[in-house]
């Protein structure tokens, strides 16, 4: 991820982080379908999304903490 994008991300509140890691989740699960179906063209993409979902994990936890980072 870009820092642009990280920065967009932490400016988030909980209840968008919470769409956020829905919406990412479920292209997670459409990702692994389309691996598991060999349509899928780019396999770094998996990767990308767990690292994407557990950066998102990483900022609802500070928040509910109370964290600044």
């Amino acid at each position: 991820m870009k820092p642009q994008e990280l920065k967009e991300l932490r400016a988030l509140g909980v209840a968008e982080l919470r769409k956020e890691e829905a919406a990412t989740y479920q292209e997670l699960l459409n990702l692994r379908f389309r691996w598991a179906t060999r349509q899928l063209s780019d396999p770094h993409a998996i990767g990308k999304a767990k690292k994407k979902l557990a950066r998102i994990k990483t900022f609802l936890t500070e928040k509910e903490l109370g964290i600044s980072a």
